[in-house]
């Protein structure tokens, strides 16, 4: 009885002080956030709890950690804790095929030709005896054809991934090199540009050859710049050769937006990337705003940008070809700084600061032998032990 009297008394008393209603408010609260639905199926939603026995069994360990891996992968509409404390980063973003697409043909036109070729290949008495006395010689030329067919494209992205010419021209964004781009200097053409091999700037004083495979009616821009070269700037570059509306493969053909310049990588500065791009045009473009005076030998003048100028004329342009190469300073970029920009040439040396010793221990304890000889005057060592 002395219970039941102090249980009604907590009653009244939480009446007076309004719990009552506080708890109708709070209910109330309740239901009204029940009205809103979901945006997606709950979790555990499918899951008949009122009839548990027919539940799939795990029956192994294994199994349960699998499928719990696969849950917690599994997307879901609402947000995680994760997402809402993890920040995406750059890394989270994958960079964007800017190229040609590729038309790849069809797989079983390449076995039947495939197998075409062997048969062909067994009847030839001749490649049997070569074969068979190691005498067979393999055609350079066309497995050079066949390579720039098939993986030569996918081998030239990775080397221009690896030189990190993708990030610093085009940030966030690739290209595969559909169309093979030849560049060569000299008169016989001795001196090739491939990818990321070293020319001098002597060897490449004047416009190379061009060559790439075109149609008559297509047309195309060249493009030569160096992303490591400008000297006030980092983020710009130098652009030493500018030609737009090529017709076909004639380079001579199209319009001269910028002369060709020598490269003139600056003494103290190591090696500097010199790029080719070949762009396809759709249809004729209109570079009035890209062309600089002839001649031009003024760095201001020549200060671009290849990301702004792809940006300003993307609609009609697509990146196909790529070859570069590396330089470093010799005897000409001093002649071209004085005779080309009539401007000195700037110097980039470091200077050795001297070796740095602490304060000398009467009895040094834990020292490398010959301890002594950091603090004789002489530069040549003494070998003995002290």
């Amino acid at each position: 009885m002395a219970l039941q009297r102090t249980v009604a008394r907590l009653v009244h008393i939480g009446t007076d002080l309004g719990v009552k209603n506080n708890a109708r408010h709070f209910k109330t609260k309740a239901v009204l956030c029940r009205r809103s639905a979901p945006l997606g199926p709950m979790p555990n939603e499918d899951i008949d709890w009122k009839n548990l026995e027919a539940l799939e069994k795990y029956c192994s360990y294994t199994r349960y950690l699998r499928i719990a891996e696969e849950a917690s992968n599994k997307e879901v509409w609402w947000k995680t804790y994760r997402k809402h404390v993890e920040q995406k980063s750059d890394k989270d973003f994958k960079p964007v095929d800017i190229g040609l697409p590729h038309c790849r043909p069809s797989r079983l036109k390449e076995v039947r030709e495939r197998r075409k070729v062997m048969k062909e290949n067994k009847k030839n008495p001749e490649l049997e005896r070569d074969a068979r006395l190691r005498t067979f010689r393999i055609p350079l030329d066309q497995v050079k054809q066949e390579w720039e067919k098939t993986n030569g494209p996918y081998h030239i992205q990775r080397l221009a991934e690896h030189y990190g010419i993708y990030r610093d021209l085009f940030p966030m964004a690739y290209f595969v090199p559909r169309v093979m781009l030849r560049v060569a200097y000299g008169d016989d053409s001795n001196a090739m540009v491939h990818y990321g091999n070293h020319l001098s700037p002597s060897q490449a004083s004047s416009a190379p050859h061009i060559s790439f495979e075109a149609e008559e009616n297509s047309l195309w821009t060249l493009l030569l710049t160096s992303p490591d070269e400008h000297l006030q700037d980092g983020e710009q570059e130098y652009v030493h050769w500018l030609v737009g509306n090529i017709h076909g493969n004639a380079v001579c053909s199209g319009d001269v937006l910028a002369h060709y310049v020598t490269p003139f990588p600056a003494k103290g500065t190591g090696f500097h990337r010199y790029v080719f791009i070949l762009f396809k045009q759709d249809a004729a473009v209109d570079f009035s705003s890209d062309v600089r005076p002839d001649p031009c030998y003024s760095l201001q003048q020549r200060s671009f940008k290849t990301l702004d100028f792809y940006r300003k004329h993307e609609d009609l342009i697509t990146p196909a070809g790529l070859a570069f190469f590396q330089s470093q300073w010799d005897n000409s970029v001093t002649s071209t700084f004085h005779t080309l920009f009539n401007m000195r040439e700037p110097l980039f040396e470091y200077d050795q600061p001297p070796v740095y010793h602490p304060p000398q221990k009467k009895y040094p304890h834990g020292q490398p032998l010959r301890y002594m000889d950091r603090y004789r005057g002489g530069k040549e060592h003494t070998y003995g032990i002290y």
